[in-house]
């Protein structure tokens, strides 16, 4: 069986080592689930697919990513590109993605604006084979969309997690418009770890999240920055 190291920080490695924690198995639980979530995005065709189809198809994503996804694909006559992913997580109107982008200061009116001036069909240039299917650039960042939520030790797959996989994708028209914007990777990292964390802290005080975790996030991205720049 091939062997593959697997690298951790110091502290994490000796918090292991306490807990006990079977490494291996672990590891190779998470490689499992980001595999088959992999090969199910590159497998799909894209039709008429409603919501029940599409959770089949992806099980991981949340309701919220997948209708994410049915607009992005309603959005493109053809395949679907990043930019088409971008809009969709703007149209979809209530994700936590749209508040880290407000709390790293970019509206999503700027995006749809940046997003306009693009050339969409060409960002959708598909693998071929007549099937309408996620381009390439579209497939990477849903791929990285997975490998951001492993990273970060979750079991699903949400929009925040689709919009680091866009920041992340090299090539395609919606990591290039929030690059553009100053969507620069590892501050867009940390404000999807503050939102999440205050999104948590919320749902415990019974509190409404959506509506202000705006204000929460915005109070530890500034804490952020001042450790930042004492660094």
């Amino acid at each position: 069986m091939p062997k593959i190291n697997v690298y951790l920080p110091d502290e994490l490695a000796d918090a292991v080592r306490e807990a006990g924690v079977p490494v291996s198995a672990v590891c190779q639980r998470a490689l499992e689930q980001a595999v088959r979530r992999v090969t199910a995005i590159r497998e799909t065709v894209l039709g008429d697919l409603d919501d029940a189809a599409l959770a089949a198809r992806l099980p991981g994503f949340t309701q919220r990513a997948r209708a994410v996804l049915r607009l992005a694909a309603a959005a493109s006559p053809g395949d679907v590109g990043t930019g088409h992913l971008l809009q969709g997580l703007i149209d979809e109107g209530g994700n936590l993605a749209l508040h880290v982008l407000r709390a790293i200061e970019i509206e999503p009116a700027r995006v749809t604006a940046d997003l306009a001036a693009r050339n969409l069909a060409e960002d959708a240039a598909g693998p071929g084979g007549g099937d309408r299917r996620f381009s390439v650039p579209a497939a990477g960042a849903l791929e990285l969309a997975v490998t951001e939520a492993t990273a970060l030790g979750h079991n699903y797959v949400g929009c925040e997690h689709l919009l680091l996989g866009l920041v992340a994708e090299p090539d395609g028209a919606g990591g290039q418009a929030l690059r553009s914007l100053g969507a620069e990777l590892r501050l867009t990292r940390r404000a999807v770890a503050a939102a999440l964390a205050g999104y948590v802290h919320l749902q415990a005080s019974q509190a409404s999240p959506l509506d202000r975790v705006t204000t929460v996030l915005a109070d530890l991205t500034a804490r952020i920055e001042r450790l930042e720049q004492r660094a």
